[in-house]
């Protein structure tokens, strides 16, 4: 049975709160969606300029495949309503997810100059949908920023078709953006990438504090 929209707020709440309380969206940083209806497209996603630590159902807006208010409110849908759209459509994705954590951040600047960033070898890159080895290497373009939401639209589908195997992008110094069928899915896949991008910062510390 197909959830309502009442209850995808109350989910991405939830995710939004865990996700604060884990340091990935301080401030109004990020937002979340996930698909209330695919044809036609209904989106419910986070408005501009909220708290994430203190989302409330009524701060999650449905917007239609345009980025138009389907349900009336006094709140504007997040500036990269566009992005979540278009990532939707590219992946038939069922819920986006977009944190600003402190170390995709300082990834998405570090390895902006090699185009990516490239984790292997962990155990946890399992729970990634549809890998069954740690020995699986999975490739996090990046992206340029850009204020300009339908080009940059344009730069994510373009990388999206360039990488079909890849779950998740980086948008430089501004951070990691990831998807799934549903909001677990997608939920799972951003603990799993945040994990593996911490552990790779704090090996590099290690390994340069031992000289």
């Amino acid at each position: 049975m197909a959830e309502t929209i009442e209850e995808i707020a109350a989910g991405l709440v939830s995710v939004a709160r865990g996700f604060y309380r884990r340091g990935w969206l301080m401030g109004t940083s990020g937002n979340l969606s996930a698909v209330v209806e695919h044809e036609p497209l209904r989106l419910a996603i986070t408005a501009s300029g909220v708290d994430k630590g203190e989302l409330t159902a009524e701060q999650v807006l449905l917007v239609d495949d345009a980025v138009q208010l389907v349900k009336e409110s006094s709140r504007k849908p997040s500036d990269e309503s566009l992005l979540h759209v278009r990532i939707v459509k590219e992946r038939g994705a069922g819920a986006v997810l977009h944190t600003h954590s402190i170390w995709n951040t300082i990834f998405s600047d570090l390895h902006a100059k090699y185009g990516g960033v490239r984790i292997e070898g962990f155990e946890m890159l399992k729970g990634l949908a549809g890998v069954r080895s740690h020995e699986h290497s999975e490739w996090l373009p990046i992206v340029d920023n850009s204020q300009d939401m339908p080009a940059l639209a344009e730069t994510i589908s373009k990388t999206l078709n360039a990488h079909p195997s890849a779950h998740a992008f980086l948008i430089r110094r501004h951070g990691l953006y990831t998807w799934g069928d549903d909001l677990a899915q997608a939920k799972r896949h951003l603990e799993i990438l945040e994990f593996l991008l911490e552990t790779m910062g704090q090996t590099a510390i290690i390994k340069t504090s031992r000289g």
